[in-house]
């Protein structure tokens, strides 16, 4: 009898167990319950677009050490590009002075070379996420070393395997002048050049980006052709501009993307839509651009689609990303990649920001994998 007992009780702690780890989402990685998905060989972005730019994807640490059996497979036969979401930026890949955690970032390149991808590494010198210890640093020359010693490390690594890099992230405002940042304060204007020059000599053949958002719109877009021209005229190599691409829906410009395609490519440089998602929700009335720092409360008014997409907005999510790539193949001889910023909608960012816990659907396939009108319109223009 007590065996009895003593298995009921193993029983119930196990019952508990499994039950908090559903309900209350304890594990790290909790098993993604998903319908059965059926990938149709014939239906890939890339090769649809194989003739025009790359398809590219962000990639995020489960699907890099191939945790997820589904995007293990599903990854490489709709894209042909992949850059990290977050692995390597600094407070992941150089967390102290002298330590980098090169294991994901390792994992990542196999990945894009095992897939014959073309390989973005994401970001050098940006103001957000760095490591607590640059954060503190208090003097020009040790901010200068930083850099010195965190590019030539990590771009030296990869040298002749990641394709291209973002250099540098984000550093303009909205008016287009530079952005507040340890970088600007402690080295000057001239940050910005002193990194490309670094990543130049460190990986001679790779492509050298910068990399911003909002910079489709005329401030913003005046304020980064004057800092390429300028770096150009200081016989600084910059290869291209990404533009992110994180719009909405709501307010899609398509004149300002034009615009700024041929006056992007009219400096000499390539032009790619780097982390291209478009939110289907309301954004708070003081949200400017996706900076990932801005959070706002959430409420029913801000996460009006809980349940599901309503059919008048997934047509107008799908007529928003034809007219885009519609707009991407008149000037394809202009454009190197078009990289969508996660791979589903369960998996975007922008379920979390900028108001946490809310239900988006920005990308082409939806929770499950399976394709949204938006890929069927996609798809269709290749036809």
């Amino acid at each position: 009898m007590k065996y009895f007992w003593l298995t009921l009780v193993i029983g119930i702690i196990s019952l508990t167990g499994i039950f908090k780890r559903l309900v209350l989402n304890l594990d790290k990685n909790p098993p993604k319950i998903t319908n059965a998905v059926h990938i149709n060989e014939d239906r890939s972005l890339k090769n649809a677009f194989k003739n025009d730019f790359y398809i590219g994807v962000a990639l995020n640490a489960a699907q890099i050490e191939g945790r997820d059996s589904i995007s293990d497979h599903f990854i490489p036969h709709q894209f042909n590009s992949i850059t990290p979401e977050n692995i390597m930026k600094c407070e992941v890949i150089h967390p102290a002075w002298s330590v980098y955690h090169f294991e994901l970032a390792d994992k990542y390149v196999a990945y894009g070379i095992k897939n014959k991808m073309f390989i973005v590494g994401h970001t050098l010198i940006w103001h957000s996420q760095l490591s607590p210890f640059v954060k503190s640093i208090k003097t020009p020359d040790s901010l200068r070393l930083f850099m010195t010693n965190h590019i030539k490390t990590v771009v030296g690594r990869y040298a002749g395997k990641v394709n291209s890099w973002d250099v540098v992230n984000e550093a303009l405002n909205e008016d287009g002048t530079l952005r507040k940042s340890i970088f600007l304060d402690e080295l000057g204007k001239d940050y910005i050049q002193l990194a490309f020059e670094l990543a130049a000599k460190s990986a001679p053949k790779a492509e050298l980006y910068y990399n911003d958002y909002n910079i489709e719109q005329p401030a913003k877009r005046a304020g980064a052709i004057a800092l390429i021209k300028k770096l150009k005229a200081r016989g600084c190599r910059v290869d291209g501009v990404g533009i992110q691409a994180h719009w909405s829906i709501n307010n899609l410009s398509l004149k300002e993307i034009e615009n700024s395609i041929i006056e992007y490519a009219a400096l000499g440089v390539k032009v790619s839509f780097t982390e291209l998602d478009l939110t289907c929700l309301p954004n708070p009335w003081d949200l400017k651009g996706s900076d990932v720092n801005q959070q706002f409360d959430n409420n029913r008014e801000m996460d009006p689609y809980p349940n599901g997409l309503p059919d008048s907005v997934q047509t107008r999510l799908a007529d928003c990303y034809a007219d885009l790539i519609k707009l991407f193949l008149k000037y394809k001889d202009k454009i190197e990649r078009v990289t969508f910023w996660g791979v589903n909608d369960g998996e975007s960012w922008l379920n979390n920001w900028p108001i946490h816990g809310r239900t988006n659907y920005p990308l082409l396939f939806d929770r499950n994998f399976n394709p949204k009108p938006a890929f069927n319109k996609v798809m269709a223009l290749a036809d």
